[in-house]
C-alpha cells in the first residue's frame, strides 16, 4: 500500500503537442504545459499540424521534431529570451 507522502514513479509518457493554433502550439512535457509561439520559434510557422505533433524526447533536455529536422532544448523553450534567434528566412 502506498502512503500519501510517497512520490509516484517517474513519468514515462513523452512530450505531447496538445493544441496547434494560428499563433503557436501547446506542448505538454513532464506534467507541465508550455506554449511555443511561432514568433519565438519560427521553424514551426508554416509546418502542418501533423508534423508539429510528431515530437520525440531524445534526452532530458532535448526535443526533436524528425519531420521538420528541428532540435530544441527544453531550457530554450522555458526561457526563449536567453537564447536569441540567429535564424533568418531565406530571401
Amino acid at each position: 500500500m502506498r502512503r500519501k507522502s510517497e512520490k509516484l514513479g517517474v513519468a514515462t509518457s513523452g512530450p505531447e503537442v496538445t493544441e496547434v493554433t494560428s499563433t503557436g502550439f501547446r506542448l505538454l512535457l513532464a506534467g507541465r504545459e508550455r506554449f511555443l509561439s511561432f514568433q519565438n520559434f519560427p521553424w514551426f510557422t508554416d509546418a502542418p499540424a501533423w508534423k508539429i505533433r510528431n515530437v520525440e524526447q531524445v534526452g532530458a533536455d532535448h526535443l526533436h521534431w524528425p519531420e521538420l529536422d528541428v532540435d530544441l532544448s527544453v531550457e530554450s523553450i522555458d526561457d526563449p529570451e536567453a537564447f536569441p534567434l540567429i535564424w533568418k528566412a531565406a530571401p
